[in-house]
């Protein structure tokens, strides 16, 4: 299954950087060799984030595999993250918490 994914970002901040640096992680130690990942800078493309209705940054946006996903707000949460792209499942925390 391919990954398509979109993150949206405002410059070179460090809610910028630590949100690639977090989806770079994730995307190479779970999704291997399958996945897209293109970055966006809505202060250089707003085009882009007006198209994509990008309201605040950082936003990640899963186009592949349906359905489409998008997570906003800070990436730093991993297994938050993991979630919003359907790679655990939520059970599996609530299901770790009781043991």
């Amino acid at each position: 299954m391919k990954y398509i994914l979109r993150l949206y970002i405002a410059g070179s901040s460090h809610s910028s950087s630590a949100a690639i640096a977090q989806l770079e992680e994730i995307c190479k130690n779970h999704l291997s060799e399958s996945y897209q990942l293109e970055v966006i800078d809505v202060l250089e493309n707003p085009e882009m984030a007006e198209k994509d209705k990008v309201i605040a940054t950082p936003t990640l946006i899963r186009e592949l595999p349906p359905p489409l996903r998008k997570i906003i707000g800070s990436l730093t949460e991993r297994q938050k993250l993991l979630i919003g792209l359907d790679l655990i499942e939520a059970d599996r925390l609530t299901q770790g918490e009781n043991k």
